[in-house]
């Protein structure tokens, strides 16, 4: 047989769901606020809504000497190529948030940001050097940071890792599967006569271009698991076609001093993942 509470029973039973209701709500609100799902993980979720934050350069135009009047137009057009680079990867710092693991902005944006930028400076120098004392050092100036801005969680290791892919352990939807191998293109057999003075030069060239391709088959080796489906593109292939860019440019140089410069010797510096 049951009785009645009474009545201040009745009042305390009011109060206490009262305060559920309001502390349900507060910790509702509080999730709500943070961008983060009752149901995620509260860290990946701050770390996607995050700002992506800067890239930021040295600069180099301040850094020349003076610039010959023959080199300058070239100059000019170098200068303004590298500010190009920077804005192009902001734009794609800014497309990539919530993409990769916990090196994404290193391997997919900054690594091949420098290699443009060492190309681009390499030619600059070689424009000045034509008729002047060639600078020597600007390719220190060629890599480039993640300056977070204070915006939120980017610290320049990765702006984001999506829920659906831990940090080196792949999506499981194209990443790095460890198959293939990279081959390149044979620059060796494309050349014209080399110059006895250039020979020394070309050959180291062509020594590097063979280590470029041992290391970035090294890399694809230590990174299987890793990244999402343009992994293997962003990361290894495509820092790799600059390097080789930058590369095959100083070979034709070297050639071009004491004959014709051999052309379109860059059509030779993407390779690609064979099984």
């Amino acid at each position: 047989m049951s009785r009645a509470l009474p009545k201040y029973d009745k009042r305390r039973v009011a109060v206490i769901g009262a305060a559920a209701v309001v502390l349900s709500g507060a910790v509702i609100a509080g999730s709500a606020l943070a961008g983060t799902p009752a149901r995620s993980d509260g860290a990946a979720g701050a770390r996607t809504l995050a700002s992506p934050g800067t890239i930021t350069c040295p600069d180099v135009a301040s850094r020349l000497p003076a610039v010959p009047a023959s080199a300058k137009a070239e100059v000019d057009r170098n200068l303004a190529l590298l500010q190009t680079q920077i804005k192009e990867a902001n734009t794609r710092l800014a497309a990539t948030v919530g993409q990769g693991g916990p090196n994404f902005v290193d391997n997919a944006i900054l690594g091949p940001l420098k290699d443009k930028r060492v190309a681009t400076v390499n030619r600059i120098a070689t424009a000045i050097g034509r008729t002047a004392a060639k600078p020597a050092g600007l390719d220190a100036l060629a890599p480039c940071t993640l300056d977070a801005g204070g915006g939120g969680a980017s610290t320049g290791a990765a702006p984001s890792t999506p829920a659906t892919q831990q940090p080196g352990g792949g999506d499981g939807a194209g990443g790095n599967t460890g198959a293939g191998t990279i081959s390149c293109p044979d620059v060796a057999s494309r050349l014209p006569a080399v110059p006895a003075s250039a020979k020394a030069e070309v050959d180291r060239d062509l020594a590097l271009l063979q280590t470029q391709i041992k290391e970035a088959n090294t890399r694809l080796t230590a990174t299987v698991g890793q990244g999402g489906p343009n992994f293997v593109d962003n990361a290894i292939l495509g820092p790799l076609k600059d390097k080789r860019a930058s590369t095959i440019d100083r070979i034709a140089i070297a050639i071009g001093r004491a004959s014709a410069k051999p052309t379109g010797l860059d059509s030779l510096a993407a390779c690609t993942l064979t099984p």
